[in-house]
């Protein structure tokens, strides 16, 4: 096998294992908290402790992967098209 061959059958395993992902788990952890909810900070002793609620995810500790985001609009813009 060729290394350009064998790099294309690495890149459709990785594209079709995140297509599996976005079906199974469409959501995952917000990347700024972590999936918290909550900026942690640290008290006067060091300690964390929650801070203000999380601006990007609002709380919900959750956010649309993207996969999932480009499959939702390819459906929508289908689904408009074929009415």
């Amino acid at each position: 096998m060729t290394l350009a061959a064998l790099a294309a059958l690495l890149l459709m395993f990785v594209t079709l294992g995140y297509i599996a992902l976005c079906a199974v788990s469409p959501f995952g952890n917000c990347r700024r908290c972590r999936g918290f909810g909550y900026q942690l900070k640290r008290d006067r002793r060091g300690r964390l402790k929650p801070g203000r609620t999380c601006r990007r995810c609002r709380g919900d500790r959750k956010r649309i992967r993207i996969g999932r985001h480009l499959f939702n609009v390819a459906a929508r813009i289908h689904r408009d098209g074929t009415r």
